[in-house]
Order: structure tokens, then sequence, then C-alpha cells
């Protein structure tokens, strides 16, 4: 009786039109007043814990590195890595659009975040080449909700938080379905485009696949950063949320200069002679070699007794000076200078940008568009936590009640297993996505669900991917998925248009939550190969 007036409260809030946040906090407080024997100060401890969870520490932070990453040329970076990566195959530009939305959620964590950033670029790059609107709206909004499924992501923080596993393993968890969703997509899209006789773009070489992985490196390796530094045993996931914020801040501001006072300004000149060029370049390849070897062998040797940061400093150094010296020597052969002059040359490009980058860096850091940025972030910050805070509320009065319990007494009685429970967690959350936002949605359900999946010996990481997917399919249907409002407005498409497009898509996706529901070791190969089972005290 009390969970039914408890979920009648949420419905009755929800269909009178109050925000999702405000119906569960107040649905809750109306139960424990009215109804409950729970202390009112109950309450006040949820909401102060819900601030202080440590894991939930590292939502603020992803979302100010999805900002940053979201803002300038980082999308139209990856866009032309992934078009001189599969380009060239029939509906290649298509097939493009989604791996740069997998590249792209890689770092923001975000799918309304993957939408906007890749498909303001890639849909109207598609419809120049002769793809209809529809077409490339539905591949954009069902590619964007990889953005919660590739780790980092938020979504995966939010699950772990509320049932209490690890984020890492969640994290390590996403990788396999991640790429083996995007494949799908893709390969949809090349079976559909050999029917329709879609266009493919020209095959450029080798060289020009390099020039692109180049230009897009700084922003990809992000991932390595967050990935490695987690499971090299560095940082937790909450600091790793805290250096991936400061790594895309000082990438967009001071590397691709896509933002700020230093928008515009190249690194080198057209005034400066071909062999300064030649030896700035080199000396910036041996550099970033150096900075990027300290970084991952530290992640690989931080534990190592035999190996000291002295060690790794003169192995880096020694590689870097080389290659240097390789590049320099091979692009300026046909220059009547030698090596050394080249570097020498070079040296008062050095001294221009580091100059600048001095003078830029408290302008950078606080100017107009930065603080644009982190007000968007803080913004989209409290609106989640607004709702997460909200939900654990919920979901300590459901455990007070010992609601979650008495579910799964009731299931297990009527005798649901594993398979027939997975097919009602499945169907519960396919139609709550249509109404409910992931984060929200999630700390309600995972809560009632987590216990009865444990007793029917479900794998934790394998039912928290589960819910993740579902998720996935909740943004792209009607009548509230987030994605399909964020395609209609970069595409001025009507709402009805943007479903229509995007349902024939949205079928790869079911297929592929039957695959991951029922192939568990899609789930958990990777995170138990590397962490370990999760324990579940």
């Amino acid at each position: 009786m009390e969970s039914l007036i408890l979920f009648s409260l949420v419905l009755v809030l929800l269909f009178i039109g109050l925000p999702v946040g405000i119906c569960l906090g107040l649905s809750s407080i109306l139960f424990i007043t009215f109804f409950s024997h729970d202390s009112l100060s109950s309450v006040a401890i949820s909401l102060f814990g819900a601030g202080q969870h440590y894991t939930l520490l590292a939502i603020p932070f992803f979302i100010l590195a999805s900002a940053y990453m979201s803002t300038g040329g980082v999308a139209k970076r990856l866009i032309n890595f992934a078009i001189a990566s599969v380009g060239h195959f029939r509906g290649g530009l298509a097939m493009a659009s989604v791996l740069a939305c997998m590249m792209f959620a890689a770092l923001s964590g975000s799918s309304p975040a993957t939408v906007v950033a890749i498909g303001t670029i890639a849909i109207a790059g598609m419809r120049q080449v002769g793809y209809s609107k529809e077409f490339a709206a539905g591949i954009i909004a069902n590619a964007g909700t990889l953005g919660i499924l590739i780790p980092p992501s938020i979504v995966m923080v939010v699950y772990a938080a509320s049932v209490d596993v690890s984020v890492g393993r969640m994290f390590l968890a996403g990788v396999i379905p991640g790429l083996m969703a995007g494949g799908m997509l893709m390969l949809a899209i090349y079976v559909v485009a050999r029917i329709k006789n879609l266009p493919s773009e020209e095959w450029k070489g080798f060289g020009h696949l390099v020039r692109g992985g180049k230009d897009a490196g700084w922003g990809l390796f992000l991932v390595v950063i967050i990935m490695g530094g987690i499971y090299g045993g560095v940082f937790t996931p909450t600091e790793a949320a805290v250096v991936a914020a400061v790594y895309s801040i000082f990438i967009a501001l001071f590397i691709y200069r896509d933002m700020g006072p230093l928008q515009g300004k190249t690194w080198t000149n057209e005034t400066d002679a071909d062999h300064a060029r030649i030896g700035f370049n080199g000396t910036v390849y041996g550099v970033s070699f150096f900075l990027v070897w300290e970084i991952m062998s530290f992640f690989v040797f931080a534990d190592s007794e035999t190996v000291t940061g002295g060690d790794r400093a003169i192995w880096g150094l020694i590689m870097s000076v080389l290659i240097a010296l390789f590049y320099v020597h091979k692009r300026a052969s046909h220059l009547e200078q030698s090596m050394v002059s080249c570097l020498v040359a070079g040296m008062p490009i050095w001294g221009r940008n580091l100059s600048l980058m001095t003078r830029s860096f408290f302008p950078a850091l606080f100017g107009e568009e930065s603080r644009k940025v982190m007000l968007d972030g803080t913004k989209t910050t409290i609106m989640l936590m607004f709702i997460i805070a909200n939900a654990l509320l919920f979901a300590h009065t459901l455990s007070a009640e010992r609601i979650p319990q008495m579910i799964t007494e009731w299931m297990l009685g009527v005798g649901f297993n594993w398979f027939t429970f997975l097919i009602a967690v499945n169907i519960l959350l396919l139609i709550g996505g249509q109404f409910m936002e992931p984060s929200g949605l999630l700390v309600i359900v995972a809560p009632v669900v987590f216990p009865i999946a444990m007793e029917l010996g479900v794998d934790p990481i394998h039912l928290g991917i589960i819910m993740v997917v579902n998720m996935e399919i909740g943004m792209i249907t009607p009548p509230i998925g987030l994605n399909l409002f964020v395609t209609s407005g970069i595409t001025g498409m009507s709402l009805a248009k943007v479903v229509k497009a995007a349902m024939p898509f949205v079928l790869v996706l079911m297929v592929f939550l039957v695959l991951v529901t029922y192939i568990p070791a899609l789930s958990t190969a990777l995170p138990y190969s590397i962490m370990g089972p999760e324990i579940v005290q």
C-alpha cells in the first residue's frame, strides 16, 4: 500500500507539470510527513549527503571538460579525422559522422553535447554532398546517444554512485558495447548506402589520415589521460574528472586556440622563414613526444621500484631529440640549411608563442568566452545535481519503507528468473526513458531493481550497462527524448519529422539492447580481465 501511495504522488505531480526533480523531492517529503515513521531530519541528511558524495563530485568536472571540448574546433578536427578514416566507403560521410560521435563521446560523456558539437557540422556537410536532411538528422540523433555509453560517461557515474559499485569497472564495461553499437550503426548505414547508392568521399591516402589524426590528437589524448590514469592506479575517477577539466581548458585556450584572446592566432606566421618553421615544428614534435612519454610512462611505471622518474626522463629526452632531428633532416633536405641552423631559427617562434601565452594566461582564463562556458557548465551541473539529489531522497524513502525488498520477495514468489527479470527491467526502463531524464530515472530505478538482480545472480556491472543502453534508447524516443529536441533545434525540423527520421536506426539499437542483455560477456569481459569481478557487500 505504501509503495502505491508513493508512486501515485510522483505520477500526480508529474501529470500537473512540475519539474522531475521537484516531483521526486516533494513526493518524498509529503510521504515521510504523512505516511511514514521516518523522521523529517532524514530529508536534510539525504540532501546534504548528495552534495558530499565523493563519486558524484566527478560530475561537475566532467561537465566542465565537456563544455570546453564542445566549444570551438575540436568537433571539426574529429570529423575531419573520421572522414579521412572511413569517408572513402559508400555512405562514408554518414559513417564518419557516427565515428566522430564515438570519438567525441569519449571526450564529453554527454549525449546532448555530442549531438550539438558533431551534428551542427556533420549534418550540414552531409546535406552538401547529397544526403537528405532526414537521413542526416536520424543518424546524428542515434549516434549522439553513444555519449552516455562510451566512457567516461556521466550516467555511468550516477549509476555507480546510486548502487555503490566501481566507476572504473563501469567505464571499462562500456568500451566493448560502445564500439559494438557504433559499429552496428555504421554497418546499417553501409547497407542503406549500397541500396540507395549514396556517395562516397575520395580516398586521399594515408598521409591525409595521419594529418587528420595529428590535428585531433591533442583532443583524443584526453581519453588516454582519463583511462590510463584510472587503470594505471594514478588517480580515482573523481580525480580523473578534475584532470580532464584542467586539460580541456588548457587545450581549448592555449593549444587549439579555438576561443579566448588567442583565437585566430596561429603558432607560425606567413612571414616566418621556411627553415625556421621546420626547426620549430621539429622541436614541437620532440616536446610533444616527451610530454606524452612522461605521462604514459608514469601510468605504466608509477609503482615500479626499479624504474625511477629520472630514468624515464632520460629515455624520453633521448627519443624526443632523435624524433626532432629526424623530422628536421627529412623536411630540410631540399633547403640549403643545416639541421642546427633550422633548430636555432625556430627558437624565436617558440619565444613569441610562449610570450603570447604568458601575457594571455589570465585574460584567457577569466575572459568573456571562458566565463560563458563555465556559466553554461554550472547551469548544467546545478540542473543535474538537483535532479540527482531529489532522486537520492526518493531512493532513501524507498529503502526506509523496504519497498525494494517487498518487490524482490513478490517477484521471486511469482517465479521470476534472471531471464524474465531482465525482460521486465528493459520494458520498465524503455517506458520510463520516454518520460524522464536518464540520470534521474537511473537513481530511482537502480536501487529498486539492484537487490532483485543480486538475488537472481545478475552481475551488477552487466545490469549497469543494460540500464545505460536503455537510457540511450530513451533519449531518442518521444515524447521526452532529449536528443530528439536537440536534433530538432540544430536542424530546424519539426519534432515529428526528427522522430520519423530516427526510428529506422532505433531498431538497430533495439537489436543491440537484446544482445547486450543476454550476452553478459560483452559487458563483463574487459572489466573482469583487468580489475576482477565486482564484489557486492
